[in-house]
């Protein structure tokens, strides 16, 4: 088992949340994992992007050669964009379709969605919408990441004790809301994948 996942989002938007969920899970499946550091401006507003590799086998390096990343999980549309060149054919891209415009020149938002359909496998979601009803827009990572649990090769329940462990510190609610972000974006995968 190996999958290489790139990261991408901008700061503040919870990519080191994801990787934490996915590192705990990894570990609790007994697997190998490796994270290169967060590149980019990792304040809140600018771009950032890390390579998270797991495997069952010893990992060399935490840098994945391009064309071979497994999947893109992106918690905004026009970064998963920016990483393409990096997914190997059978990848998959997970994405936001709720931009973060942070720059006057943002591309149109119908040519990003237009670009992210072409690639074959994908997943594109309204993660803060969805992170909304449940109660908390700050969960739209998790909601992302429960979309991405599909293609993890990770068992579900070992996503949802990560989410336990790293979010404890911030008590029982937190932890809830976070739980039912999972699995809202993990229900919203199975049936996109279905059509």
């Amino acid at each position: 088992m190996k999958k290489d996942i790139i990261l991408a989002g901008v700061g503040g938007q919870g990519i080191l949340s994801i990787a934490a969920v996915i590192g705990m899970a990894a570990i609790d499946n007994g697997l190998y994992m490796k994270q290169a550091e967060v590149h980019g401006m990792s304040q809140r507003g600018g771009d950032v992007h890390s390579d998270l590799r797991i495997s069952d086998r010893e990992i060399a390096s935490d840098l994945i050669p391009e064309g071979k990343a497994d999947m893109i999980i992106s918690v905004e549309p026009m970064e998963s964009l920016r990483y393409v060149p990096m997914l190997a054919p059978d990848g998959w891209i997970i994405t936001n379709i709720n931009p973060y415009v942070n720059i006057t020149n943002y591309p149109d938002m119908d040519d990003i969605l237009k670009e992210i359909k072409s690639i074959p496998n994908h997943i594109a979601l309204d993660a803060n919408k969805m992170a909304d009803e449940i109660g908390s827009k700050k969960s739209a990572n998790m909601v992302i990441l429960g979309a991405a649990s599909l293609f993890l090769g990770l068992k579900y329940e070992h996503l949802e004790n990560a989410i336990a462990k790293l979010f404890k510190n911030k008590g029982v609610d937190v932890i809830e809301i976070n739980l039912k972000a999972l699995a809202a974006g993990k229900i919203f995968a199975d049936n996109y994948n279905k059509n």
